[in-house]
């Protein structure tokens, strides 16, 4: 066992964790936020995305011991005051989920993208940087517009 601090969602964490558990398994088993979905286990379908220190990372390639230390966001952390974040809302607004598995993973992919790439982002970007993400629901299109509408209300 080893002793961590992380700041979760603006709130310092300590915890005693088993050195193999995976940051995935942390967020959702000892601090009960499920809204990080686990998918595959193999960081092939992206259901997993958190911010870590501000950079989209897989959390079921990642060790919570890794992120000591580190500021770590997930899909529960985005509202502010009961205001949903604008890449939520735009996938409200643009009908970008059908299940909702994806969802969060999408989102949180979404808004790094837009950090690193700024908010006039194409269609043919955002398909492409959505190849780490897996829908099986959709055909992509509203959560291409969503993303779309997402980047250009954080521009504002």
């Amino acid at each position: 066992m080893t002793d961590i601090t992380v700041k979760v969602n603006g709130r310092d964490v300590s915890a005693a964790v088993e050195d193999r558990t995976l940051l995935v398994d942390f967020l959702r088993e000892s601090l009960k936020l499920t809204g990080t979905h686990i998918g595959c286990d193999t960081s092939q379908c992206g259901a997993c995305v958190v911010h870590v220190d501000g950079v989209a990372v897989k959390s079921c390639t990642m060790l919570a011991v890794q992120a000591a230390g580190a500021e770590v966001v997930t899909i529960e952390g985005l509202s502010k005051d009961g205001e949903l974040h604008p890449m939520q809302q735009a996938f409200h607004e643009n009908h970008g989920l059908q299940c909702g598995f994806c969802t969060p993973g999408m989102i949180m992919t979404a808004i790094d993208m837009v950090r690193r790439l700024g908010g006039n982002l194409d269609e043919a970007t955002i398909r492409h940087e959505l190849e780490g993400n897996i829908c099986r629901c959709t055909g992509y299109h509203n959560i291409v517009r969503s993303i779309e509408a997402g980047a250009a209300a954080m521009g504002r």
